[in-house]
């Protein structure tokens, strides 16, 4: 049973997280506490309410990384049906789900070797932060890596603390960081393979349903997977790049496949972290489905819990489990996992 958490050890812990400067681990190693269901702030500032709903009284705010303890998760019956019905009860108040990514804290034994070609790997703690070394300047604040994105690590050296740390490949760049071992777990080949590999690739196809933000996975008539989703927001204002935030409709085929894509210019962020910057490390499961190949792709999502509302860019988000599985069962069949795999993959209908 899990027990309940302490004000005084949280607060300690939530401002350990928003440090992360120390080389230190700011969790806690296992055996050092329970801390229950906890999630992270994923955006710059969260009110905390005295009730839930937007119309009650601020008696709080949480701040970009802070951990919360959930109490318990409620749907009021008058929550306002512009987004999703769920608010978490935590300490002095109540928060609205959109912008709390529910964590866990778990540590890995680190690897002895990396095999050639380098072995992805998933954070499994709230982040952690990479670090980039010089010898002319030494080891400096890199990015900063969150809860279940995946990372190809190409080797283990000694970090800053004398520990193992696993040095990580950014394949948009290409540079190299360093995060502590501990924090990443390996995935294994096996818990990549595909699924339903026998259904011949005529027969599998995907439905996105812009109006009601859904997904369902058809063996030919067959229903196997339903999710929700949070697609593109139309925005008055072109983007710079000129590709419309709103998501396509029309058919397409999925013609790259990545289990771990850096989005965004390739930005060098030394420990910022500017939410205008739109850096977005490791983002898992990356499906690109677009014939005129303008970005436009299905993936996990650790930014917000919003599924269900028009939240992107243009791309379609998933929850990370759902995205995975989508990875594992359409095609180009990614396996044994690579960086990227193209080809002439499985039919994506948007309407």
């Amino acid at each position: 049973m899990k027990k309940n958490l302490s004000r005084r050890d949280f607060i300690k812990l939530s401002g350990l997280a928003l440090g992360g400067l120390a080389f230190q681990s700011p969790f806690p190693r296992p055996g050092e506490g329970d801390y229950g269901n906890i999630a992270r702030v994923t955006i710059r500032d969260i009110d905390v309410r005295a009730e839930p709903r937007d119309g009650a009284q601020i008696v709080g705010k949480r701040l970009r990384d802070q951990l919360v303890e959930i109490y318990y998760d409620l749907e009021p019956p008058d929550a306002p049906a512009f987004y999703n019905k769920l608010w978490y009860r935590v300490w002095g108040g109540y928060l609205h789900s959109t912008y709390l990514q529910p964590v866990e804290i778990r540590f890995n034994e680190p690897l002895q070797e990396i095999r050639e070609g380098g072995q992805l790997g998933e954070v499994t703690v709230p982040f952690t932060q990479s670090y980039r070394y010089s010898r002319s300047e030494g080891w400096r604040l890199e990015y900063r890596l969150y809860y279940e994105t995946t990372h190809w690590v190409t080797g283990i050296d000694e970090g800053p603390d004398g520990q193992p740390w696993y040095r990580v490949t950014d394949e948009l760049q290409p540079i190299d960081y360093h995060v502590p071992a501990g924090h990443l777990r390996p995935v294994s080949d096996e818990e990549l393979s595909p699924l339903s590999p026998e259904v011949p690739s005529g027969d599998k196809r995907i439905e996105i349903n812009l109006s009601t933000q859904t997904l369902q996975a058809f063996e030919k008539d067959q229903l196997v997977l339903q999710a929700p989703v949070s697609s593109g927001v139309a925005r008055s204002t072109p983007p710079k790049n000129g590709i419309p935030t709103e998501t396509p409709r029309g058919r397409f085929r999925i013609y790259s496949k990545m289990p771990s894509k850096h989005m965004g210019d390739g930005r060098l962020m030394g420990g910022d972290l500017d939410l205008e910057a739109y850096e977005l490390v490791g983002v898992p499961w990356t499906m690109f489905f677009h014939e005129l190949r303008t970005g436009y792709a299905l993936h996990g999502t650790y930014w917000h819990n919003n599924f269900g509302w028009q939240m992107s860019h243009g791309c379609v988000n998933l929850r990370n489990a759902d995205a995975k599985w989508l990875f594992r069962w359409t095609e180009p069949v990614n396996w044994p996992p690579q960086i990227e795999k193209t080809g002439y993959g499985t039919l994506v209908h948007v309407f």
